[in-house]
């Protein structure tokens, strides 16, 4: 009798679970189909543009919510992860003639081994130390570029113009290619990222973040579990620099390489709520169209309006609802930064 009072509780909190990740991936499949039909109803260039953006960064977003959101390891220097991907696919498709797909692979692997690599060193650090630590070695790593003449240095590697084609990956005046690369790329770092928060490593991280010493108290494996995170969020990450590389065709250290792209990747996440699925993706969708927006309307003033109110978004955001934008529709609050 007392173990069938314990299980009822049991199976009525999993069944509520299970129920609540089966209406997410029905809304995420909406989403998805929501995203593949609109490019058909935007015939504006432009637009299109914003829309690449957009699902661009909700997926850079999602890779860095993966470390700095769920495992609480708060990187500001994603950005060489980024360019990472961007110049790994340019210089072996420019040099050598390897085609982008493979060079995404490629970078990706580069990154999540360079991601190894630094977190063995820096997940010594904890808390501002370990965000300082990453900023610093992203600005070197902008600097090496700059001055590394094979490729490109400062000046930037031009991608040869080619006719459209998806072995090259490569379109002049069409925009739904791209869009619908992007969309993918969102797709997979979604569905990676919900598997995550649904498994062991995902309970991992979540208790790495909260309390790192009673996690390691309970068995859990600290140091390969944030190993782990920067690896998976490092590969995806360079996989977005990559796609960024062939959408303008264009690159040079201060385009995929600077501070800013460090930021735009965390910002979507922190706007939505940092630490849950849905926070990148809402905080994307926002933040994106309205830096372009303003940007290009106000941004020409010279006087920084489209900071001004850029600005104040992230601030009333923080002030307001310092859970993200997504507890508004949540009964649980989002995990604190």
């Amino acid at each position: 009798m007392a173990s069938q009072a314990l299980s009822a509780p049991l199976a009525a909190t999993t069944a509520a679970h299970d129920g609540r990740r089966r209406r997410e991936l029905i809304a995420f499949a909406i989403l998805l189909a929501a995203f593949a039909v609109l490019p058909h109803l935007v015939k504006d260039v432009y637009a299109q543009n914003v829309i690449v953006l957009t699902l661009m960064y909700a997926a850079l977003s999602q890779s860095w919510n993966i470390l700095g959101g769920y495992c609480g390891q708060i990187s500001l220097g994603h950005a060489l992860y980024f360019g990472t991907g961007a110049y790994a696919t340019s210089l072996l498709y420019t040099k050598f003639g390897v085609i982008p797909w493979f060079g995404m692979i490629v970078g990706g692997v580069i990154a999540a081994a360079i991601a190894l690599v630094l977190g063995y060193q820096l997940f010594r650090l904890a808390g501002h130390y370990f965000a300082i630590a990453t900023i610093v070695i992203a600005e070197a790593g902008l600097l090496l570029v700059h001055n590394w003449d094979w490729a490109g240095a400062a000046t930037g590697i031009q991608w040869p113009f080619v006719p459209d084609s998806w072995l090259t990956f490569q379109f002049g005046r069409d925009k739904l290619p791209y869009i619908y690369f992007a969309l993918g790329l969102f797709a997979a770092t979604w569905l990676v990222t919900f598997a995550i928060e649904g498994s062991r490593w995902g309970y991992w991280w979540r208790a790495v973040k909260d309390n790192a010493d009673a996690a390691e108290s309970l068995g859990v494996k600290i140091f390969k579990s944030k190993m782990a995170a920067a690896a998976v969020s490092a590969f995806f990450t360079a996989v977005g620099g990559a796609f960024y590389a062939c959408f303008v065709q264009y690159i040079d250290p201060d385009s995929v390489m600077a501070f800013k792209f460090s930021l735009l990747m965390a910002l979507p996440a922190v706007l939505g709520g940092i630490g849950t699925l849905w926070g990148p993706v809402v905080g994307a969708v926002i933040l994106i169209p309205l830096m372009e927006t303003t940007s290009s309307y106000l941004g020409g003033t010279g006087r920084g309006i489209d900071l001004i109110v850029y600005g104040l978004l992230v601030m009333v955001v923080a002030l307001a609802r310092p859970e993200g934008i997504v507890s508004l529709f949540s009964r649980r609050k989002a995990p604190k930064a």
